[in-house]
């Protein structure tokens, strides 16, 4: 049986529990390319906000060494991500955990980490979530460890599209707390603050980037 429900700005199609998401359907090619080519390849990854869970399971089948540690605080989320896993049996996944990266000090209920990661979300939330994952993230990553985040950006206090000066108004109209954010303006300094320094920026179709930060050996 066949349902749709609204989370994340788009309506997703349900089908035993498994969401289908219309914008990862999209990109989950180029940002598993980008990824893999910019993120280790063995190791221990944990994604903070993994949503319907396409993109957790579309990159670990791709990367067999990685256990990956996907999760969202949303319920109905973390149903699909393990849906998802089971559909396609990967023993490489692991159970949804349900942090929220807003609350200090999540990163403890994981252990040390090769990689964090964050698709689409630092855009859909209060800022002080993009303070809090990257935060968390520096603790957490083993010397040498990488953040991966992919979404729209601005560049140095300009939006690299018409389309994404629209997309930012829209979500500040619907949640003052929600935007676009600036790439070097807003997240690097806030990196840096915390010992993660930019390695790579990937310009990615629709106007998205992925980008790539990593902690001091």
């Amino acid at each position: 049986m066949s349902e749709e429900r609204e989370i994340a700005l788009e309506a997703r199609a349900v089908k035993a529990s498994r969401m289908f998401s219309p914008s990862a359907a999209r990109n989950r090619d180029p940002i598993r390319e980008a990824f893999l080519a910019l993120m280790p390849r063995q190791g221990t990854i944990v994604e903070i906000g993994s949503g319907t869970g396409e993109h957790a399971v579309h990159i670990a089948a791709a990367a067999p060494l990685l256990f990956w540690r996907p999760g969202d605080p949303d319920a109905a989320s973390r149903a699909s991500i393990a849906a998802w896993t089971a559909h396609l049996s990967l023993e490489n996944v692991a159970a949804p955990h349900a942090v929220d990266a807003s609350i200090a000090g999540w990163e403890a209920a994981f252990d040390e980490a090769d990689g964090v990661v964050s698709i689409n979300m630092i855009h859909i939330a209060p800022f002080e979530v993009a303070e809090g994952l990257i935060a968390g993230a520096s603790r957490l990553l083993k010397p040498g460890g990488r953040l991966f985040l992919y979404g729209p950006f601005s560049r140095d206090g300009v939006h690299t599209s018409p389309s994404n000066a629209e997309f930012d108004a829209a979500l500040r109209a619907r949640d003052s707390r929600w935007g676009v954010r600036d790439l070097e303006r807003d997240i690097a300094p806030l990196a840096e603050s915390v010992g993660l320094s930019i390695v790579a920026v990937v310009a990615m179709p629709a106007n998205n980037f992925s980008a790539a930060f990593q902690k001091a050996r």
